[in-house]
C-alpha cells in the first residue's frame, strides 16, 4: 500500500521497475500485529509514475525569524541549519526529474512512506512508547533512487517533515564543508554497513555514519556524541545488495531488485521444508517422526503453546535433534556458603541422551524471511540460543555480522528474531538429524 502523500497515479503500474526492498531484521516475514499499510516488516521501492525527488538549489543566510518564515512559506523543500539565535542557513531544494524519494521514520505523518518502530529483540515491537521511549527519529532517513539504469539508491540521514523541512537546531552536530555547503548529523545518527561481494562472500564492511547531505563519516565516539567522525574519503552512500541501515532501534536490510531475483523465495523455502520432512527425521528417545510446521506457524513470537506435537527440538551444545521430551533433566544443587539448607540454589540442565553433552534444549523454527538468506542451501544450521533454522552459509554470515547495540556496542543477532547470538563458541550449531529406523 502506498503512503497517503502519493498521488493515485503513483500506484505501481503493470511490471514496474523495482529499485529494491528494505527489510526490518527480527520479524521473520511479518510484524507480530500483522503488516498493515505503511507499517510492515518489508517495504518495496518501485519507480513512481511521476518523479518526486528533490535536489539542492538556492542557499539563504537569514538573520531574523521573519526571514526564515518568508523562505519556508514558498512551499519548497528545505534544510535549515540554525547556527545561533541570530543566524540560520536555509538550503532550498528544487524538483528533480531524475530521482524518486522514499522516506523512512517512526512518524505516521503523510511524508513517511515506511513507518518503522523499535525492535526490542525476539521479534517484538515496542507498542507502548511510554514504557521505553523510542530512539528512532520521527523522520529518520530518506532513500533517493535514480529513475534510470542502473537505478542507484542512495541513503541520506533525516527526512522532510510535513512542512517539507529538515530542521537542525543549535545543539545538533553541523558544520560547513571546505566547498562551502552546510551539512550535519541527526541526534542518534543513521549508520550504514556495505558488505563486500554480498551474497557470494562473507566479508563485512565497516560501519559508517551518513550525514544529512549523504556524505560518509567514521563513527562518533558514542551514538549521539557532539563531534562527527572523520570523513571517509572515497566512500559512498550508494546502497549495495546486502547493505545494512541502522536507525538506532531498528536495523534494515537493503536488497536490490536484481539481488532479489537470485534470492530464495517463500515457495523455495516451503519446498526445503517439505524435503526436510520427507526425510522422516525421528526422535531418538520417543522414536516418533518429527516435522517442521508450515511457514506461517513459524512466525510466532515468542514461542507460545502453539508448538506442535511433532515439532523438532535441539540440544544446542551438540546439535542433536529430538522431539519434545522430559528426558535428561539434571537438577543440581549448588551449595551456598552456609552449606545445606538455607541459601542453596537449585538449577536444571538438560543432557543429550546421545552424546551426554549438557546445555540448552529449545524448539526449532524455520527462518522464513527469504531476504536474509545468502544462498538457497538446505536448512541444516540453527542459531544459538533462539533455534531459528537456515542454511549453513546464512547462519555463519549473520553470526559474523555485528549489529549496533546501545550507544557504542555491536553484537551479532539472529536476523529472524533479533535475539543476541551466543559468543561461545559461536552463534550457531549444525543440526544432526536421525533418520527412520525402518
Amino acid at each position: 500500500m502506498n503512503s497517503p502523500n502519493q498521488d493515485e497515479d503513483d500506484v505501481p503500474v503493470k511490471d514496474p521497475v523495482k529499485y529494491g526492498e528494505l527489510v526490518i531484521l527480527g520479524y521473520n516475514g511479518s510484524l507480530p500485529s500483522g503488516d498493515r499499510g505503511r507499517r510492515k516488516s518489508r517495504f518495496a521501492l518501485y519507480r513512481r509514475t511521476k518523479a518526486n525527488g528533490v535536489k539542492p538549489s538556492t542557499v539563504h543566510i537569514l538573520n531574523t525569524p521573519q526571514d526564515s518564515k518568508a523562505v519556508h512559506s514558498r512551499g519548497q523543500h528545505s534544510i535549515s541549519f540554525t547556527l545561533s539565535r541570530n543566524q540560520t542557513v536555509v538550503v532550498e531544494y528544487c524538483h528533480d526529474n531524475d530521482t524518486d524519494m522514499f522516506q523512512i521514520g517512526r512518524s505516521t505523518e503523510c511524508p513517511i512512506d515506511f513507518v518503522v518502530t523499535d525492535t526490542s529483540g525476539e521479534g517484538k515491537e515496542c507498542e507502548d512508547p511510554s514504557v521505553a521511549p523510542s530512539t528512532i527519529s520521527r523522520f529518520a532517513c530518506r532513500v533517493v533512487c535514480e529513475r534510470n539504469p542502473p537505478y542507484t539508491a542512495r541513503i541520506y540521514a533525516a527526512g522532510f517533515d510535513s512542512s517539507k523541512n529538515i530542521f537542525l537546531g543549535e545543539k545538533a552536530t553541523k558544520w560547513k564543508n571546505p566547498d562551502g555547503h552546510m551539512d550535519g548529523l541527526t541526534t542518534n545518527g543513521v549508520l550504514v554497513m556495505h558488505p563486500e561481494g554480498f551474497p557470494e562472500d562473507n566479508r563485512q564492511g565497516l560501519w559508517r555514519e551518513i550525514s544529512v547531505c549523504g556524505d560518509v563519516y567514521a563513527l562518533r565516539e558514542t551514538r549521539s556524541g557532539p563531534s562527527r567522525g572523520k570523513l571517509a574519503e572515497g566512500e559512498s552512500s550508494a546502497l549495495r545488495d546486502g547493505s545494512l541501515v541502522d536507525l538506532c532501534g531498528a536495523t534494515l536490510l537493503w536488497r536490490t531488485g536484481e539481488g532479489l531475483l537470485h534470492a530464495p523465495t517463500l515457495r523455495h523455502l516451503e519446498a526445503l521444508r517439505q524435503e526436510l520432512n520427507a526425510g522422516r527425521p525421528q526422535c531418538p528417545v520417543g522414536l516418533s517422526t518429527l516435522a517442521f510446521p508450515s511457514l506461517p506457524r513459524s512466525h510466532s513470537f515468542p514461542f507460545l503453546p502453539s508448538l506442535e506435537e511433532r515439532q523438532p527440538w535441539v540440544y544446542l551444545t551438540c546439535g542433536h535433534v529430538h522431539g519434545r521430551h522430559d528426558w535428561g533433566q539434571r537438577p543440581e544443587r549448588q551449595e551456598a556458603r552456609g552449606g545445606e539448607g538455607e541459601g542453596a540454589i537449585s538449577t536444571v540442565r538438560r543432557e543429550c541422551p546421545l552424546c551426554r553433552s549438557v546445555g540448552p534444549y529449545v524448539p526449532l523454527w524455520l527462518g522464513c524471511e527469504p531476504a536474509v538468506y545468502v544462498d538457497a542451501g538446505a536448512p541444516t544450521y540453527a542459531f544459538v540460543p533462539c533455534g531459528h533454522v537456515c542454511s549453513e552459509r546464512t547462519a555463519k554470515y549473520w553470526a559474523d555480522t555485528p549489529l549496533p547495540h546501545g550507544t557504542h556496542a555491536f553484537r551479532p543477532t539472529c536476523p529472524f528474531c533479533s535475539a543476541p547470538l551466543s559468543s561461545t563458541p559461536q552463534g550457531w550449531t549444525r543440526l544432526i538429524f536421525q533418520g527412520p529406523i525402518d
